[in-house]
């Protein structure tokens, strides 16, 4: 054993364990001429990560020195917090003084010592594990002396210092992408300019440097590209169709929106003795896209599509979504299909998993579907031959509903925002659900669960599609929430289950008191995620669930198609072999890029809802409290569009009750759910956000 190896072992048997160098001197009986010689042992173990010294000079494992590992996230006034990474031992964050940060910026991995004082829940940063932005998108400027970049980012509360030599050339108040080259300790950040996105009030160089801020891939690379178009020349042979189930004489149709343009699901549907039999046929793309090729590689690190209003980026190349693997109308393709026998009673009694080959029938989208409910003479007329199974598709999803009711699902009413952009213009129609989205919605959930419960029962190795019940604290909240509005819930907060949150929304379902209730339920439960492990989905009242249908767009789909294609083919142990850990590093990646998507396709709505917002500046309109703060509220248009109003405009001295989700006034209250006359005030581009006014109450 060598010198270094025996002394990090003094320290694992704690001989060494928070020690400083006198001391470990000392213990070791070392020579003060040998000092600096056992000073580069330390620091040898320090640089591998595996050894630490606290501001007391104390060195000991991260364990031994009570470090805490998190990522700091700031604030532009200059201080921050520390998000812990082990949330279970701490499940507060910590607050970090700016003279505790010692360098450390926000996004950055580091380890912080606990101060204990005048409180215990703060930190002092110790050391800096990794850095949190390689590049960083701002606004540009240069004086005299040196250029410097303004991140958006204002969490990142300091300027990019950018050499004038190498700035010289790039003009004043541009948007830009600057490179992070060093991180000089007490100093700015240096760095240098990469991209010019445009000008800084230009709208789209705004929404280009949202996709560059979450380090979104817009192009693929050529080898990526190459690989696509030659897996996609490769088309559909006589062997790849000889030993799957053949559909093609099936009447098989997709539904989706007017502009979709990668369809990866279809349906069917047939009346049988004592039920029916549903045909979920998702695009089998793991035919296309080979276990860790390049094109796998890509669409690992992509995690899913992006949607923005006037672009998408890909998972896969277009020469596979929009192409080969898309379920396009009169084209034979290669399938994964899910048939599920249904009983009268809306049961799964038995269903199959096979590699099929078909050809849609029709390409429908929701309106049409809704017009053919409605026997729009001239959509009834075009599409004459699926008219009886479009009918069976409803009967079929209004059993499913109320069986998904009887469990106990939380039917939550979530809107979701439509933004269209088309010749330049930018509109949001007010918000509609249609029933037509609901039959898909009802067949896809189905074939989700039916696949993740057949997986479960033959313990193979899975990327399940998780959502945790609520902690006992966000459920307690809610129900003594719910009791302020006069309701009467009886669930253990500490167990709570889908049909309380069900039972819940049904007593509140014909009061002025249902849209507060929805909205602060969704606050108290926790997010969807991936995992290997079944918890089951709260949601939906689920005891198994996966992603399934959307293998074109999503990592998850694409990785437990693998899996099946092999167990369905008689490769269990080959699947347990080659999947049983991968599938943990797929969930954990593919809900890192889901988080990270949701937030960019947030904040380019929020611009583009900004930009809608300027051109009906003074406009009246009536709108429902969606947020009550201390410093304002939150009100909602019809069509998804939220504004914000100050409390200074509402002339009166204000109460903040959080709990309750009420502005108490002396003349007048605010709570969540309550309906108001608003004018549209002003926009703020800055903060992509739009201000109201109250006009009155309604």
């Amino acid at each position: 054993m060598n010198a270094k190896d025996s002394l990090f072992r003094s320290f694992q048997n704690g001989t060494l364990a928070q020690k400083n160098i006198t001391e470990i001197c000392k213990i070791l009986q070392i020579p003060y001429r040998e000092k600096k010689r056992l000073l580069e042992l330390l620091d040898s173990l320090i640089k591998e990560g595996v050894l630490y010294q606290n501001d007391g000079g104390r060195y000991g494992t991260i364990e031994q020195l009570g470090l805490i590992k998190g990522t700091i996230h700031g604030n532009e006034r200059g201080f921050a917090f520390l998000l812990p990474d082990d949330k279970e031992q701490y499940p507060d964050d910590f607050f970090i003084p700016h003279k505790n940060l010692h360098g450390a910026l926000h996004g950055d991995v580091v380890l912080i010592e606990r101060q204990f004082g005048r409180s215990d829940d703060e930190g002092n940063v110790v050391k800096i594990l990794e850095r949190g932005y390689q590049t960083i998108v701002g606004v540009f400027r240069r004086d005299r002396r040196a250029g410097y970049l303004i991140p958006d980012e204002k969490k990142f509360h300091t300027e990019i210092y950018i050499p004038l030599s190498a700035c010289s050339h790039i003009k004043n108040n541009v948007k830009a992408v600057a490179k992070i080259t060093s991180y000089p300790y007490g100093k700015a950040p240096g760095g240098e300019i990469v991209e010019v996105l445009g000008d800084d009030d230009d709208f789209f160089a705004e929404e280009l440097s949202i996709i560059r801020s979450y380090d979104l891939r817009e192009e693929f690379s050529p080898h990526v590209e190459k690989d696509a178009k030659k897996q996609s020349a490769r088309g559909i042979t006589e062997s790849d169709i000889a030993s799957r189930r053949d559909f093609r004489d099936k009447l098989i149709v997709t539904i989706d929106g007017a502009d979709t343009r990668d369809i990866d699901d279809a349906v069917s549907l047939e009346k049988i003795e004592d039920g029916y039999l549903l045909g979920v046929h998702i695009a089998d793309v793991t035919h296309y896209v080979p276990f860790r090729s390049p094109l796998d590689k890509e669409a690992f690190e992509r995690g899913t599509s992006v949607y923005f209003p006037d672009r998408v980026l890909p998972m896969l190349p277009r020469a596979l979504s929009n192409g080969i693997c898309s379920l396009n109308e009169g084209e034979e393709r290669l399938t994964l299909s899910c048939l599920k026998y249904i009983n009268s009673k809306g049961t799964v009694v038995r269903h199959e998993l096979v590699e099929g080959v078909i050809r849609s029938t029709h390409k429908m989208t929701y309106d049409e579907v809704e017009k053919l409910l409605e026997n729009d003479p001239d959509i009834c007329k075009k599409y004459a031959d699926v008219k009886d199974m479009v009918c069976l598709f409803k009967e079929l999803t209004v059993l499913l509903q109320r069986m998904r009711e009887k469990r106990g699902s939380v039917a939550l009413d979530v809107k979701e925002a439509k933004i269209l952009f088309e010749n330049d213009e930018i509109s949001i129609p007010d918000y509609k659900r249609a029933f037509s989205q609901q039959i898909i919605e009802a067949f896809m959930v189905l074939a989700n669960e039916t696949v993740a419960e057949y997986m479960h029962a033959i313990e193979a190795p899975f990327v399940y599609r998780i959502h945790e019940k609520p902690s006992a604290e966000k459920a307690a909240a809610f129900r003594a929430f719910a009791q302020t509005l006069g309701l009467t819930p009886r669930f253990n907060a500490e167990d709570v289950k889908p049909y309380d949150y069900q039972n819940l929304l049904k007593a509140a379902e014909s009061l002025p008191a249902y849209p507060v209730l929805n909205r602060v339920m969704l606050r108290s439960m926790q997010k969807a995620r991936y995992s290997p492990e079944n918890v089951g989905h709260f949601g939906l009242a689920s005891p198994c669930y996966c992603h399934f249908t959307s293998p074109i767009r999503r990592y998850p789909d694409l990785c437990i198609h693998r899996i099946i294609k092999m167990i369905i083919n008689g490769g269990y142990g080959e699947a347990t072999d080659k999947f049983g850990e991968y599938v943990a590093t797929a969930a954990k990646q593919s809900s890192e890029r889901e988080r990270r998507a949701a937030d960019a396709e947030r904040d380019v709505d929020d611009l583009y809802m900004t930009m809608y917002m300027s051109e009906h500046i003074g406009e009246i309109h009536e709108a429902v409290i969606s947020g009550v703060t201390s410093f304002g509220l939150f009100a909602e248009l019809p069509n998804t569009v939220e504004g914000y109003i100050p409390i200074e405009s509402l002339y009166d001295d204000f109460e903040f009750d959080q709990d309750r989700f009420l502005l108490r006034g002396k003349k007048e209250s605010y709570t969540i759910g309550e309906c108001l006359r608003v004018k549209v005030y002003d926009v703020d581009f800055e903060r992509r956000r739009t201000e109201f006014r109250v006009l009155q109450k309604l």
